[in-house]
């Protein structure tokens, strides 16, 4: 090739990036003919049009849509009308005179697994990846961060802040270096990109030393109840200092977890009597009169399984102290969301917020699984926001934002996946249609916002949201292999949208 070949491909090679970068398109990842993910690097990362206003025209909808087929996001200005000759298979109703739960946000959990893997790529990609999450221009507008409070299963470690046996005035009280490397830097960039960011922490276990063993099962022992409210005041306070305020804590991830696992060092049990005794007693009144008595505290944060016996027995005995309920989506197939609906029932005053959500086993290590579970992962993903939205769960917390191609890394082996995924060889990140589903939501409503009414059908999984600014955004999922023509009458106005959705498809739709 002759010099002016070479720069004729050069420019050509430019050209292209130029448009893609204007376009703000996937650059698709692809196995054979299907598209997995969209690439991102330390120069580029699809997101909303630099050029796209924030507000439709008067009498249009903007309609975002992600499908099978390859679309992440496209977004078009379509006009209300009166689909007088639109042959639709059934018609939606919204009515934002009804108005349900208001909204706290989207999110994802600052795990050490998170830290490690963004801090193998460069600065300019570990910003861009940050954006892609937290930025409200062009990312999915997260404005909830969870923290553990301490090791997790998705750490290279076992640790706690204070693995000094027998030490009961906490003098060797320390945040670890996975926190000051791995948690506190990313937190603090969210947090940049979007100060309405809200952080709440969940702990995984007290020290060893404070723990009994009862049949392989651990629980937190009665003489070291004050020395664990401490422990956790001290996390409050570290933080703090390190300029991070905490909005949420629940003490325990999954209490009912060693019932299930034999491993002491990422779980302690807590019964339901047990731990209701131990807020109204040792933690709620010490937090209420702590400097940090605006934070709030949840409980049961586990499965739905006993939330109905864990919830009623923690509010009758420490209600007054309890603001909201932590609650997992990992049995949500055996248990029905119906549970949820009787939670709010019996206490409207406490909010409900579903704080974990993961999918079992990487894909990445296998071309085959990937390209045959990558869209369905993320079906499960916006089918389980949906749903937790229609009965009152005032958002939705995905678990490991980040992770590598083996689904880790993790000190128990326990492989998951996650909506992004990193390449630290190629110093590139992978967006998957588990980081779609959730952005689907979270883009575009924003905290304040009310659920509103919208009728159930059964061809298409919908719900219906009216944000601060007066904006209605409607979500549906079009989840058959067939495109599904849909007419959405809002109540409030006087003509309708015609839409074809295409099959496999998220789609939302915001408008004033």
């Amino acid at each position: 090739m002759n010099t002016k070949d070479v720069w004729t491909t050069l420019l050509f090679i430019i050209s292209f990036f130029f448009k893609q970068s204007i376009a703000n398109d996937c650059v698709p990842y692809r196995v054979d003919d299907e598209i997995i993910a969209c690439v991102c690097n330390a120069t580029y990362c699809d997101g909303i049009p630099d050029n796209s206003p924030e507000v439709p025209t008067e009498g249009n909808s903007y309609w975002y849509v992600s499908n099978k087929q390859g679309l992440r996001m496209k977004v078009s200005e379509i006009k209300f009308d009166s689909c007088e000759n639109f042959d639709a298979d059934t018609t939606i109703t919204v009515d934002s005179k009804k108005k349900y739960q208001k909204i706290i946000g989207f999110g994802g959990a600052f795990t050490d697994a998170t830290g490690i893997n963004i801090a193998k790529l460069s600065r300019a990609t570990q910003n861009q990846l940050i954006r892609a999450y937290y930025d409200p221009k062009k990312g999915s507008r997260y404005t909830l961060g969870r923290v553990p409070i301490g090791c997790t299963d998705f750490s290279t470690r076992i640790y706690t802040y204070d693995d000094v046996l027998g030490d009961t005035l906490l003098k060797n009280f320390s945040l670890a270096p996975e926190d000051y490397n791995y948690k506190i830097p990313y937190a603090k960039l969210a947090i940049e990109l979007n100060p309405e960011v809200l952080l709440f922490a969940a702990a995984w276990s007290a020290p060893l030393w404070m723990k009994q063993f009862d049949n392989n099962i651990t629980y937190l022992k009665e003489e070291h109840y004050e020395t664990y409210v401490n422990y956790l005041i001290k996390f409050l306070d570290k933080y703090k200092r390190n300029g991070l305020d905490i909005w949420g804590i629940t003490p325990s991830n999954e209490p009912l977890l060693g019932f299930m696992i034999n491993d002491s060092n990422i779980s302690m049990t807590w019964i339901p009597e047990t731990q209701a005794n131990w807020i109204a007693n040792y933690f709620g009144p010490t937090l209420a009169s702590s400097p940090f008595n605006k934070t709030l505290l949840l409980t049961y944060d586990d499965n739905r399984s006993k939330i109905i016996e864990y919830v009623e027995t923690a509010i009758k005995i420490g209600g007054k102290y309890i603001a909201g309920i932590g609650v997992h989506w990992y049995q949500d197939l055996i248990y029905p969301v119906t549970v949820v609906d009787y939670i709010h029932e019996k206490f409207p005053d406490k909010f409900i917020l579903m704080t974990e959500a993961s999918i079992f086993d990487s894909i990445w290590t296998s071309s085959s699984k990937l390209k045959s579970e990558a869209w369905q992962r993320g079906e499960k993903y916006i089918l389980s926001i949906i749903d937790y939205m229609n009965h009152w769960s005032v958002g939705w917390v995905d678990w490991n934002m980040v992770l590598d191609k083996t689904g880790g890394p993790t000190v128990t082996n326990n492989k998951l996946d996650a909506p992004i995924i990193v390449n630290p060889e190629t110093d590139e990140f992978y967006k998957q249609p588990l980081y779609y589903a959730i952005k689907h939501v979270s883009r575009f409503v924003d905290r304040g916002s009310f659920r509103i009414s919208i009728t159930d059908n059964n061809s298409v999984n919908s719900t219906a949201f009216l944000t601060p600014s007066g904006e209605t955004v409607v979500v549906l999922y079009n989840g058959a292999t067939s495109t599904k023509r849909i007419i959405l009458k809002d109540l409030q106005k006087d003509n309708k949208l015609c839409l074809e959705l295409s099959p496999q498809s998220m789609n939302t739709l915001k408008y004033k």
